[in-house]
């Protein structure tokens, strides 16, 4: 399985952001942490804010180093894999931190043939000048996984950094949480998902031609097409959802789905934004998810489509006005 990642060297206003380790050429100590930190929810904020406080505090520069793809997508091919992020929305959410630098390391399996040993001074201490380890329980590294807590608090001595082991506890929510928004969002359970991620889920992609069939009953869409096979869609349905366009933020409802009324054979994902009819196409949009309406149907005939949906409007303008205080 080939993934590509059109991740470029990007500043934002104090996150770099590296693709490959061999990049990376500050050359001030770092205080450093390793994961996927998929969804960048409360368990993993709680881990990155304990980096970047421990960095600033001893004037160090504080590292997320993360991996793409996913292991699981190239040792064991796992098509199945749905993460809550693509790799740019997660970058995007770890600007927020105040994390001085997200490298994104290409994983591969000449990368995971390094032994613990070559990981430790080639990536750690010789790239990244590490001052600092900070990491989980269960972390386990290099060639099958041969490397643990004990080699490497074994190697901080011998390189000389420090070595701070994030307790069980701590993983163990992170996990928990992960596996609740997964299921959340393949249930409809949004509110449980977003409160959870302490954001609002979101979607990104293209705007791209549809067969219009929205602008023929009065309900013209916007269709959204997610490249990333990795990204995790939410259960069918129509979901309230926001955007922001122009640095205006447009609220709209969204359909999830096969359009069974209108006999569609593959899955869609079409927005109809309230009061808004600028052209979108070839316009990248991120979709938040804010609330969810109702699940899928097939009605007898597209009239009783077109009062269904505009029952659905009345009730997400309604939850807009009362909820977002407009």
């Amino acid at each position: 399985m080939t993934v590509i990642v059109h991740l470029q060297l990007i500043k934002f206003l104090s996150l770099k952001i590296v693709q490959n380790i061999s990049n990376f050429s500050d050359k001030e100590k770092t205080y450093v942490t390793i994961g996927t930190f998929d969804g960048v929810h409360f368990g993993h904020q709680k881990i990155i804010e304990k980096l970047i406080d421990e960095a600033k505090k001893a004037d160090k520069k504080s590292v997320v180093l993360t991996f793409f793809p996913h292991p699981r997508m190239v040792l064991q091919k796992d098509v199945s894999l749905e993460l809550i992020n693509t790799i740019e929305e997660r970058a995007t959410l770890l600007k927020k931190t105040g994390l001085d630098y997200l490298i994104i390391h290409p994983f591969s399996k000449e990368f995971s043939r390094m032994t613990a040993l070559e990981f430790v001074r080639d990536i750690l201490v010789n790239q990244l000048n590490i001052s600092k380890l900070i990491i989980g329980y269960d972390h386990h590294f290099g060639k099958n996984r041969e490397g643990n807590i004990t080699q490497l608090t074994e190697y901080s001595h011998l390189y000389d950094f420090k070595v701070e082991e994030i307790p069980a506890q701590d993983i163990d929510d992170v996990s928990v949480s992960s596996t609740k928004i997964r299921r959340a969002l393949a249930t409809g359970n949004l509110k449980t998902a977003n409160n959870f991620l302490g954001y609002d889920f979101m979607l990104n992609g293209n705007v791209v031609n549809g067969k219009k069939l929205g602008g023929k009953i009065g309900y013209p869409t916007a269709n959204i097409d997610i490249k990333e096979s990795y990204k995790l869609i939410p259960k069918t349905g129509v979901y309230i959802v926001k955007s922001t366009i122009d640095e205006k933020t447009i609220f709209g409802m969204m359909n999830i789905g096969n359009r069974p009324t209108v006999n569609g054979n593959h899955q869609t994902i079409e927005v109809h934004f309230f009061d808004f009819n600028q052209n979108l196409y070839d316009r990248n949009l991120t979709i938040e998810l804010i609330y969810f309406l109702r699940d899928e149907e097939k009605f007898d005939s597209v009239e009783i489509l077109i009062q269904q949906l505009k029952k659905d409007e009345e009730t997400a303008r309604n939850y807009i006005k009362k909820k977002m205080k407009l």
